[in-house]
């Protein structure tokens, strides 16, 4: 079963808590601190394996946690980081934030890895802590939570060359002809129902893959037949082969065949026009393909346009196509996958200047009895990394939302003595 497309769950490891200890040592009446920190929890890190083809094995399983980090021990020993949680993905896949759509990752070559989800970093111990005002603190932090994250999953097939043409034109026999592949081949529509990959090899040690696509038609861009899984998959080849029924046997015209894939290519993503195009006349030994061609060729009026005609199931012709395939793909470029221009005016715009004022760490909103509601990263993060064991914790957190401007906050919002302020499932009183 051919798999492309899925959603999966990942989570980094917390980080391991900090702990509260002190030395105890015979002739020694003040040992002081001695708590260790806690160990960095593990990430969630996607690599390429190419031996894999499709995102099968993610149907099975869809969430992805990683270890999290040890907690710290006493004698100021640190606790030991998670291991990172390794997933393997085929090449070609794409990785996208569900929640805001972002690209996370574009993973292509064998061995290239992405960290999806960071693992949090290990909590401190009270040794951190001590100064001379206060040499003995009983102050520690929970380990940081690692991030998590709903991630889609996209393959897009990586080939250099892709067959494409409406369904029944003879795109599987070309692939079975010129490569090892063995695509299904039937007197039916849409045989093929997911991409097929084959190498071809040329005479001179030149190489390049095959990938035969699902049959496209008319509204494909909008989902109509099997739409995206085709759309998909052409995005990544260098050079389309567009493959021209020019017998008519099934009664459609060979010009507006080709007109009509091309509109759907444009309309799906206008950069695949860019790709160069070869135009392959196929079925030429049926009785009214010589005819069909003159015909297409005096409709088409472009003398730069490559058309070569063959015949896949005889195999004639084969030899000048390939080796024209060959020719072009040394002279064209790979194509990015999405705008530069566009992730570069991202980044522009996420670079925040001294003057500029950043995001608040936090926001409040009310319920419907009437209780304050914080949210934001940065204060859940506050709040899950303080161990509120301890009146030292309890007066540093304090302190922190302080400092963070929460108090002055809430009162501008009309927050009064007793009033109820929520956090995550915890409630407090706001006090004066």
């Amino acid at each position: 079963m051919f798999v492309d497309h899925v959603k999966v769950y990942v989570k980094g490891g917390n980080g391991g808590d900090g702990m509260v200890a002190f030395r105890r040592e015979k002739y020694i009446a003040y040992g002081g601190p001695a708590g260790g920190d806690g160990g960095k929890g593990g990430d969630v890190v996607f690599i390429v394996d190419e031996g894999l083809r499709t995102l099968m094995d993610f149907r099975y399983q869809r969430h992805f946690k990683a270890p999290r980090g040890e907690h710290g021990g006493s004698k100021n020993m640190h606790g030991k980081g998670g291991q990172n949680m390794v997933v393997k993905v085929p090449p070609g896949t794409i990785v996208k934030d569900v929640e805001n759509g972002i690209i996370i990752a574009d993973l292509v070559e064998h061995g290239q890895t992405a960290v999806i989800a960071k693992g949090g970093r290990g909590g401190r111990g009270n040794s951190r802590f001590a100064t001379p005002q206060n040499p003995a603190p009983e102050l520690s932090e929970k380990g940081e939570p690692g991030v998590e994250r709903e991630v889609t999953l996209e393959l897009k097939v990586l080939a250099d060359v892709g067959l494409v043409g409406f369904p029944s034109v003879g795109k599987s026999t070309l692939l079975s002809v010129v490569s090892a592949a063995k695509p299904k081949i039937a007197d039916y529509h849409f045989t093929t129902l997911v991409p097929n990959l084959g190498m071809v090899e040329l005479e001179g040690g030149r190489t390049f893959v095959l990938a035969d696509l699902p049959g496209l038609i008319e509204g494909a861009h909008e989902g109509v037949g099997l739409g995206h899984q085709f759309l998909r998959h052409i995005e990544r080849t260098r050079v389309i082969i567009h493959v021209v029924d020019m017998s008519g046997l099934e009664g459609r015209d060979p010009y507006e065949d080709f007109n009509t894939i091309n509109e759907e290519l444009e309309k799906y993503n206008l950069r695949l026009m860019e790709r160069p195009q070869i135009i392959v006349a196929n079925k030429m030994d049926m009785p009214d393909a010589e005819e069909n061609l003159k015909e297409f060729k005096e409709k088409l009026a472009d003398e730069d346009a490559l058309i070569f005609p063959i015949s896949a199931v005889a195999r004639e012709g084969l030899d000048q196509l390939l080796f024209a395939v060959a020719d072009l793909l040394e002279t064209t470029p790979e194509f990015p996958m999405y705008e530069i221009e566009d992730e570069e005016e991202e980044e522009n715009r996420s670079v925040l200047y001294k003057h500029e004022k950043e995001e608040a760490d936090f926001k409040i909103t009310r319920d419907d009895d009437g209780a304050f509601v914080l949210s934001g990263y940065s204060i859940e993060r506050l709040f899950k990394m303080t161990d509120f064991n301890f009146d030292q914790s309890v007066r540093k957190f304090a302190r922190q939302l302080r400092g963070m401007g929460v108090d002055d906050a809430l009162r501008e919002r009309g927050a009064k003595d007793g009033d109820t302020v929520r956090l995550l499932d915890f409630e407090f009183e706001f006090l004066e």
